[in-house]
């Protein structure tokens, strides 16, 4: 599941629609560090990368970043505190599509099957009862539809 999160935030700032798809290896792990936190000066987000660059490249990268339009920073306590332009559910929302799209040929029944797959032995009762709900609603409102 970890990995599917992971993949997730990967997507969602690598497909964005002002153009910037690409980014480097750090510049990703940045962005997982943001996404997790939801804001951190750059001596938070050196101190969280696994093998960490100086922290001058950090801060190079997050100036980067943020020429590309994916984060910005506010001003707290002379210091800047950085943040992702891009809200965590439209960054979910987009990584989702991504990942239906290019890993399960556009079918979110795949989809859910593979996460269903991958999280058996860690669903409770009540989690199973909350994504039945959900089924239930989506079928209601397909019917009303009439798809």
């Amino acid at each position: 599941m970890l990995l599917l999160q992971h993949d997730a935030a990967f997507a969602a700032y690598t497909m964005r629609k002002d153009g910037h798809r690409n980014l480097s290896r750090r510049e990703r792990q940045i962005m997982d560090i943001l996404y997790q936190r939801g804001r951190a000066t750059a001596s938070e987000i050196h101190q969280a990368m696994a093998d960490p660059p100086s922290y001058s490249a950090v801060r190079a990268k997050l100036r980067v970043l943020e020429e590309k339009g994916h984060v910005r920073h506010e001003e707290e306590a002379l210091r800047y505190v950085y943040l992702p332009k891009l809200a965590r559910e439209t960054a979910r929302r987009s990584a989702l599509h991504h990942m239906v799209t290019t890993f399960f040929e556009g079918s979110v029944e795949q989809a859910v099957a593979a996460l269903i797959d991958l999280s058996a032995a860690n669903l409770k009762k009540q989690d199973l009862e909350r994504i039945s709900g959900m089924i239930e609603q989506a079928r209601r409102e397909a019917e009303e539809e009439g798809v």
